[in-house]
């Protein structure tokens, strides 16, 4: 009896590591010499005092390789803590985006209609554009997008994904 596959899956992976030069070229060395792949990567600093910082990575794959990818984070010198949130149980995860559209006449006034409903501030405008800064889910931020495409989307700039486990607990270092 052949063994069924095991499907790829999105995983949000938490890192907490030494705030030193090298650091996330090692990380995505990590990655990219294995052949996996980043979707999201975030990082900054979050204890000045530690010297350390966060590194948020979002990948897909089987479980077998996101069991591979934190085994060799995990050995990684200046890596203190690893974490798959996506196991790990519940856990915040938000976005940012800037969203340029350009337009005219109804397609500005659907572009303010939409970003309404998306909860999107304008924080800029002009005759014939605006952007929009918009805060959420990723699958929100890729939603807002795919409508603004038929506006007239010109570009857009994605911080990435900053996640945090629920609950009174933080990393364990």
């Amino acid at each position: 009896m052949t063994k069924p596959i095991e499907a790829a899956a999105r995983h949000t992976i938490s890192v907490i590591v030494d705030n030193e030069a090298g650091v996330l070229a090692r990380v995505i060395g990590l990655f990219s010499g294995r052949g996996y792949n980043i979707e999201s990567l975030t990082v900054a600093s979050v204890d000045s005092e530690d010297r350390t910082s966060r590194i948020t990575i979002v990948t897909v794959g089987t479980l077998m390789v996101v069991e591979q990818i934190k085994a060799q984070l995990e050995r990684l010198v200046p890596v203190h803590v690893v974490s798959d949130l996506t196991l790990d149980g519940q856990f915040v995860e938000r976005e940012l985006a800037l969203v340029k559209v350009a337009g005219i006449d109804d397609h500005r006034v659907e572009a303010l209609r939409i970003s309404d409903a998306f909860r999107a501030q304008v924080v800029d405008s002009t005759n014939s554009s605006f952007i929009f800064e918009l805060t959420g889910k990723p699958s929100k931020i890729s939603a807002f997008i795919a409508l603004m495409r038929e506006l007239g989307l010109v570009e857009v700039a994605r911080t990435g994904v900053a996640a945090l486990a629920r609950g009174k607990a933080g990393l364990e270092r």
